[in-house]
């Protein structure tokens, strides 16, 4: 096994003659140890010289500690330097008292100004000549970058500009950072007095630290790129092995390799000298805050670099010294100048930042801040106190459907592909590739719901969400942090990108929730259909009118499928309410339970605002072996108090979907259309036209008219009256819930025993759509619907004109044209199970395969086609062959 960990080593020569000697030398080396089979392995990072008077009285001003005997615990033991690598907090350089207690860089009791300023001079002129010596380093390193960029344009160049650009990465910027700093603070301590102050300078050297981040993130790629090159190019070999970098008269002359490794380490002795600089400044003066300050943002710089030694590093430390821990993330879509960026947002226990994945120059990815809240400072925006939404960019609904169906073509041809070879392909991972590409686009087109956050100080922010559960979450998490006693904070940009830099380790959600993200074992989920009955609630504590929703996830977000009515005034509301759920590779049920608002102010607010409130929320897996059995399965769901019960049993998408004619040829459902308008003596059965009359009548306006599932006892009740032909129908119709009745009206046609456009057709129906000549395609779709049996013509017709007049509201019921073409299109052309089995359809996923999607497509055309009249199609037959 190997320990790394960062050890400081303070070593005194000569160490018993410290106080005879005229001069000492005092040296601090910082080593990285490796521990490997027994044996230690070191390696100094730096050497800085100190040098002091003989007239400096150490055993009278009080500041004892750094001789070597005093260095001594009471049991004898030295007490030496360590590293805190407790999971939770930031790594500090420090100390450890005789009580085990870490020992803050604060200066001795006793300390005189007069020598304490003294002192804080001599240790300040020892850094800035081990800041010269660092700087002629520099200096040296940049050297031949000037001739080997000249040669890289030439027809024989040394280099690429490439290589040079690789190698020499970040050295001209920690130049100049350097070569300022020296220039700023070299008069201050020439023209040395008490008044003097340097604090400011280091503050904003430390702030600059992040140059070293990127350098420390290229530095393998450099040496790597430098060690190929050398090899390779003799010229370069002899520039590197010439180039040599005077250090001090004690050391040996580096390398470009070795210098370039020393930036690596300059970060670590910021944090030594800080802590030497505090010891000698009194906390009255001005600088101790401001280098307090650098000492801080150095010790967090460091601890991020330490991630890559010990990946439990899991925080940084605060303004205020406390630490600051990841709470939750995930991706989230946010409105930005009117376009939607998928975002990956940070909360942590003091702020919320949202940031971009990018990728460096060297192919790695690291996270990018866009912008970042102190929770102290942030407040969740309503309607009410914000303008409107800004312009958002979105997709027609056909397109957002054309891409599940997409999706689903794709995940189809991968399964094949793999069942074809038996190892991975290339048009496996090219099938990936476009597959996650179609994924990412849904992912970031389908939310709609809004949530708004406001910085009290500056702007506000939009993200999109696809479910009010996830909105609930995010604003609940903030809101049990904000209850603590939190102060603003300000960021500096060396600290906001060491913050930022922890993302990438601290992450809980590594991907966005796409299935070619997924492995091969994990479940591809449930396809068909899950039956859900919504029994009751309790645990309520005040009368409200309640109600639920149900959702689940597909294609990497949540979709609301299910609404049960609500029951007023209620603590104990008895639902008792079944519904039918289409599962598209679903593997989550979630359930939600809102008090109705019934406040008239709060209403007609943006078209996806959700006005009512959550009391509570609560989700279970789909086990695949719990609700496949044939039995109902039960559960509950606890939620902030309340207990919510609920049954469940799922049907495969093969059984779901077979069209099986009834025993009973006296009633409706499952009889063929020709046998039912034969009996009634009508064009249309009168189940059709009932359920036609009564949603335009009271549920044309209803949000998701014939998209969201109506109860499925009340289905059923429906079903048996049209099947009895009871008398008392019409009266059932008027009270029954208007999703219900849309219901009942799929139902019919998905039982039909033969598609309302007929198995016969149903190939030549699939060859016109995909014609591309759109007079050629006119004629053909045209001919096909004279080919039709009239009762079928004249249904499909009165349905047509009906889902028209839906489509004209859909501004208020969100149900367009391509919305109730998915619903009914399938419904309408699937063929029956003796012609679907010679599709050979074997994958679950095929519920959007090429031929759901030309299905879809059908019933488009006819919808966005010009009103059609049964009489001219009858006229126009009279030229055209009715052979198909």
């Amino acid at each position: 096994s190997v320990a790394r960990g960062l050890v400081l080593l303070a070593e005194f020569s000569p160490r018993r003659k410290l106080i005879e000697e005229p001069w000492f030398k005092y040296s601090r080396t910082l080593c990285f140890l490796t521990v490997e089979d027994g044996e230690v392995f070191g390696k100094p990072l730096s050497y800085t010289p100190l040098f002091f008077p003989s007239d400096f009285n150490y055993n009278t001003d009080g500041y004892e500690g750094d001789t070597a005997e005093d260095r001594k615990s009471q049991d004898g033991s030295e007490t030496m330097p360590f590293i805190d690598e407790s999971p939770t907090m930031s790594p500090h350089l420090c100390a450890r008292g005789q009580d085990g207690e870490a020992v803050s860089p604060t200066p001795p009791e006793g300390l005189l100004s007069g020598k304490g300023l003294e002192m804080k001079k001599l240790v300040l002129s020892g850094f800035l000549a081990s800041e010269e010596i660092y700087i002629n380093q520099l200096e040296a390193l940049m050297l031949p970058m000037k001739p080997l960029k000249a040669t890289a344009t030439t027809s024989k160049p040394v280099l690429t500009m490439e290589q040079i650009e690789t190698i020499f990465f970040m050295i001209q910027d920690i130049f100049v950072i350097h070569k300022e700093f020296y220039d700023a603070i070299s008069p201050n301590i020439q023209q040395w007095d008490e008044k003097v102050t340097v604090g400011h300078l280091f503050q904003k050297l430390a702030s600059q630290l992040g140059v070293y981040k990127a350098f420390v993130d290229n530095y393998k790629v450099a040496v790597e790129t430098a060690e190929k090159c050398s090899l390779a190019n003799s010229q370069f070999q002899k520039i590197s092995e010439n180039l040599k970098v005077k250090g001090p008269k004690e050391s040996k002359d580096c390398t470009t390799t070795a210098t370039m490794e020393g930036k690596t380490q300059v970060c670590c002795l910021f944090v030594l000298f800080f802590q030497d600089l505090l010891k000698h400044t009194p906390k009255d003066h001005p600088d101790f805050p401001l280098l307090q300050d650098a000492l801080r943002i150095s010790q967090n710089f460091l601890s991020s670099i330490n991630e890559e030694i010990d990946p439990r590093r899991t925080a940084v430390t605060t303004p205020k010294g406390e630490v600051r821990q990841l709470v939750k993330d995930g991706f989230l879509v946010e409105v930005s100048e009117g376009t939607r960026k998928l975002r990956h947002v940070f909360l942590f226990t003091d702020l919320l930042l949202c940031a971009k994945m990018k990728k460096t120059a060297v192919g790695h990815q690291q996270y990018e801040c866009k912008w970042y809240i102190p929770l102290a400072d942030l407040s969740f925006q309503t309607l009410d106190d914000s303008d409107s939404l800004p312009h958002i960019q979105t997709l027609p609904e056909h397109e957002i459907e054309e891409m599940k169906i997409k999706i689903s073509s794709i995940k189809s041809e991968i399964q094949k592909e793999k069942k074809a070879q038996k190892s991975q392909s290339r048009n496996v991972d090219r099938l990936r590739k476009k597959m996650n590409e179609q994924e990412s686009c849904l992912l970031l087109h389908s939310p709609t719901i809004p949530f708004r956050i406001h910085n009290k100080h500056g702007k506000s922010y939009l993200f999109l969400l696809s479910s009010d559960y996830e909105r609930s979450e995010w604003r609940e998490s903030i809101q049990k942090l904000q209850k603590k006693d939190l102060q603003a904070c300000v960021l500096s940009s060396v600290e906001l990108q060491v913050l930022t830099g922890s993302c990438f380790k601290l992450r809980t959600v590594h991907n966005i929730p796409v299935t070619s993200n997924k492995d091969d074992e994990e479940s591809p989920g449930l396809y068909g259909f899950l039956h859900v009955i919504v029994h009751k609630a309790t645990g309520f504590k005040e009368s409200a009118n309640l109600y639920c929703t149900l959702e689940v996830d597909s294609f990497g977000y949540f979709v609301s499928k299910a609404i049960t009515r609500v029951f007023r005034d209620t603590t104990e509301p008895q639902w008792n309410e079944e519904f039918e759920i289409e599962l598209e590779g679903s593997q989550c049920l979630r359930i939600l339970c809102y008090e109705k608002c019934y406040d008239k102010s709060k209403l007609n607010k943006d078209d996806n605002e959700i006005v009512d409130k959550i009391m509570g929320k609560g989700q279970v897996q789909l086990d695949p072996q719990t609700v496949q059995s044939k039995n109902w399965h039960m559960d509950v769901i606890e939620m902030n108090g309340i207990k919510v019960e609920f049954s469940m049993k799922f049907t495969s998408r093969d059984l779901s979907l077979k069209r099986t004619p009834s025993k009973k040829q006296s009633g409706v459902f499952g009889v063929k259309i020709s046998v039912v308008t034969k009996r009634e003596r009508s064009k249309v059965p009168y189940i059709v036209r009932q359920c036609i009359e009564e949603v335009e009548k009271r549920g044309i306006d209803e949000v998701g008219i014939y998209r969201i599932s109506g109860v499925a006892t009340d289905i059923q009740a429906l079903k048996a009256a049209f099947d009895a032909n009871t008398k008392d129908i019409l009266m059932m119709l008027s009270d029954m819930d208007i999703n219900a009745i849309a219901g009942t009206l799929k139902l019919y046609f998905r039982e039909l025993p033969e598609p309302l456009l007929t198995d016969r057709l149903y190939p030549a129906f699939m060859e016109g759509i995909a014609l591309s000549d759109p007079a050629a395609k006119e004629n053909c779709m045209m001919h096909l619907l004279r080919s039709l049996p009239d009762p079928n013509l004249i249904t499909f017709l009165t349905l047509l004109e009906h889902l028209k007049r839906v489509a004209e509201k859909e501004p208020v019921n969100k149900m367009s044209l391509h919305n109730l073409a998915t619903v009914f299109g399938p419904t309408l052309l699937r063929p029956s199970e003796s012609e679907s089995s010679k599709a050979h359809i074997t994958l679950a996923s095929d519920i959007w395969s090429h031929d759901v999607m030309a299905q879809v497509q059908v019933l488009l055309y006819y919808l966005q086609h010009p009103p059609i009249s049964f009489a001219e199609l009858k006229k126009n037959t009279l030229y055209f062959s009715t052979d198909v």
